[in-house]
């Protein structure tokens, strides 16, 4: 079983199981990260010329765009909402040799430790206005860069995480397992492969997700062109090299997006009866897509409560009805009683939660209960202090 790198249903992957997960942009120096982070989050991070502009890592958060929370607001008419929320670290250039101290590297990679998925980005054009590390432009040889110090680093961690478990699994049957998970992901790293890329059984995903593998964090690669090659990014040499190299990567081939930091700040400053000139034309902002793109990859889904207000919650998918209750308050998951089921499609056929009940559209459900992406929650559950129903 591969561990899971893109948007599908897949419960046991390698990260975290909490949903207060972040992605982090990484890539060299002066390819447009500080500027997409802006852009994205609409903060005020330096962008400037040379590299190292970025030091410290700075975190923001944006909405992620969802339609059927649109829907939902509209139709209810109501106030005081809250959308879903990716959380977005901008971290500093990588270079080579980063993973034996280079340019800040030992620290910058510690950032990388600490999100939970990646937005990779490189640069396709030159600019007399605009440095590179490397001198030229050639976005495989970049990736490739990145990539082979994210795999230098976890070698040199699990090296040093090897000798102790060796000792400790001689006494205890669970870190001898975690041994041979940690010795097989090096014999992998030391053949140049990436760790998510590894036919794993779920049990040494389990056991290898503690260690924060910078190489088992999932990859989206952002593409930064000129305004001119949005028209029809395909027709970029770059792209097609890109995309031809992430493919042959891995059999589940991790996304790749074009897109332009120059159009992107641009359109943010165009109003909006120009953009929708620009939209027949078939040119459009790629922000909404990167969002969505990067919230999937964190294997989230969201789950609605409706009434005065519509509330977006954010939960690992897979998660039963009583943990994804305990995401609004730690006693609807100690309490759970039930929890009354309408998927949002079935809510906007009906238009109201009487005719889904009427139209056998509103289920009770159990402890076991796995919650679906969209759908619209009623919990109850019993107040531990009078033994009341909510």
């Amino acid at each position: 079983m591969s561990s899971s790198t893109t948007t599908e249903n897949k419960n046991i992957a390698f990260g975290r199981v909490g949903t207060n997960l972040n992605i982090g942009i990484v890539g060299l120096p002066n390819v447009g990260k500080s500027t997409f982070f802006n852009i994205l989050t609409n903060s005020s991070v330096p962008a400037e010329n040379f590299p190292f502009c970025t030091i410290d890592p700075s975190t923001s958060h944006v909405a992620v765009p969802d339609e059927r929370y649109d829907w939902l607001v509209k139709h209810l008419g109501a106030t005081d909402n809250a959308p879903a929320i990716l959380n977005v670290t901008d971290i500093a250039g990588l270079v080579k040799n980063a993973s034996e101290g280079e340019g800040l590297g030992n620290a910058f990679l510690s950032h990388i430790r600490a999100v939970d998925a990646i937005f990779h980005m490189v640069r396709t054009f030159e600019s007399k206005n605009i440095t590179h590390v490397e001198g030229s432009i050639d976005p495989v040889r970049d990736i490739k860069t990145i990539e082979q110090e994210l795999i230098k680093k976890d070698i040199s961690y699990l090296e040093n995480v090897k000798g102790p478990l060796e000792k400790m699994g001689k006494q205890k049957k669970e870190k001898a397992s975690e041994l041979v998970a940690v010795e097989k992901a090096l014999e992998m790293l030391k053949e140049g492969k990436e760790v998510r890329f590894g036919d794993w059984a779920s049990k040494d995903i389990e056991l290898l997700n503690p260690h924060q593998l910078l190489t088992s964090k999932p990859m989206i690669y952002l593409v930064n062109m000129t305004p001119k090659d949005v028209v029809d990014p395909e027709k970029n040499e770059h792209v097609i090299k890109i995309r031809e190299y992430v493919t042959s990567k891995s059999a589940i081939a991790e996304p790749v997006i074009p897109y332009s930091a120059a159009f992107e700040k641009k359109w943010q400053e165009t109003d909006e009866e120009k953009r929708q000139e620009l939209i027949k034309k078939g040119i459009n902002s790629k922000m909404a897509d990167i969002i969505k793109i990067g919230y999937a990859m964190l294997n989230l889904i969201n789950y609605f409560t409706c009434g005065q207000h519509v509330r977006t919650w954010t939960i690992k998918r897979g998660m039963k009805a009583p943990a994804a209750a305990g995401q609004i308050h730690s006693d609807f998951e100690k309490g759970f009683i039930c929890v009354e089921v309408m998927s949002f499609e079935d809510y906007k056929q009906y238009g109201s939660e009487s005719e889904c009940k009427n139209n056998g559209k509103l289920k009770e459900k159990g402890k076991t209960y796995e919650v679906e992406d969209g759908d619209i929650l009623h919990f109850k559950f019993n107040v531990s202090s009078g033994g009341k129903k909510k």
